[in-house]
């Protein structure tokens, strides 16, 4: 916990103690909802496995990252209705509450033929005590980073809820619910352009929309750097995995238009997963990961970027 705006930091306090399964990753979101109950979405680390035979390109049985979830009624001093939500391999980045106060968490899961990945959404309507998943979102693939997967969502101003998924096919797909992420009925390439990368669509204090992500490929460049023949266990068509420039788009308009790129990070080895967070309206803290050499954390204000 820090009390000076992040510069210091308390030292840390365990989730769970005792227990075998459903053991806090370092692998989870976290939301407050309004009501001011904390929902945690995590990785089992007791149970996590990753085992791919890369020359079949095909995930072994027992290979698993179950989900799990939890939630405080004290600012994270205790934890209560700890529950398994998914038994597979799951992972998340984001989480929403939404006008009804629904919490919605996108995640991913190996697809049953265990060759690629697919997107469920999670929703709660009793702020974590109990979820229910919606249907699957398939776009097909091959490989341990192909499919539908890593997805960041937001909720427009006409109530659907709109879901950015990561891809391998030089876009970001989107997909559309209609009943608060619980199915999704409409799914269309986004026309923004991006690696096979993550990125993190969030809604401003001011109403607009805010994306960070890893273009297609580097700022002045015209040209994909794909993987070669080597990576085809990763996806079933040669990818770009530009990775080292980040960059931030603003909306007005729930997403029909969006302001130019704007690179607002370059790293040496990586600048990705971006999480954006509005600490007060108007001021962003933007981090990156994951892994502590590849982490860092910008200070924006929406202003020098949309608005003027």
């Amino acid at each position: 916990v820090s009390s000076d705006e992040g510069a210091t930091w308390s030292d840390p306090r365990p989730i769970c103690e005792g227990v075998e399964t459903g053991v806090p990753s370092d692998s989870s979101v976290m939301m407050k909802t309004r009501s001011g109950v904390i929902v945690m979405v995590f990785n089992d680390k007791a149970t996590h496995k990753s085992d791919w035979d890369y020359e079949k390109i095909i995930a072994s049985e027992d290979t698993r990252n179950d989900v799990w979830t939890a939630r405080s009624f004290d600012d994270g001093q205790t934890w209560t209705d700890r529950q398994q939500i998914l038994d597979g391999f799951g992972y998340f980045l984001d989480i929403i509450q939404t006008s009804s106060g629904d919490i919605i968490v996108p995640v991913q899961d190996l697809a049953p033929e265990r060759t690629r990945h697919v997107q469920y959404t999670f929703v709660s309507t009793d702020e974590g005590k109990t979820w229910t998943r919606s249907n699957m979102i398939d776009l097909g693939g091959h490989g341990d980073h192909d499919g539908a997967f890593e997805s960041t969502l937001a909720e427009l101003r006409d109530g659907r809820i709109q879901l950015l998924i990561r891809t391998s096919l030089d876009q970001f797909w989107r997909a559309y619910s209609f009943d608060g992420g619980r199915t999704w009925r409409v799914l269309e390439p986004s026309g923004i352009d991006a690696s096979n990368s993550p990125g993190h669509l969030f809604r401003l204090s001011s109403g607009r929309l805010a994306l960070a992500w890893n273009r297609l490929y580097r700022l002045g460049e015209t040209s994909i750097r794909r993987t070669d023949e080597y990576w085809t266990f990763v996806s079933e068509h040669p990818s770009s995995w530009m990775r080292d420039q980040l960059s931030i788009i603003f909306s007005d308009d729930d997403g029909e238009t969006w302001t130019e790129p704007v690179v607002i990070l370059q790293a040496p080895s990586a600048a990705c997963y971006p999480n954006i967070f509005e600490r007060r309206p108007g001021e962003l803290w933007i981090t990156t990961g994951p892994g502590k050499a590849d982490s860092t954390a910008i200070l924006l204000k929406e202003s020098d970027f949309a608005g003027r």
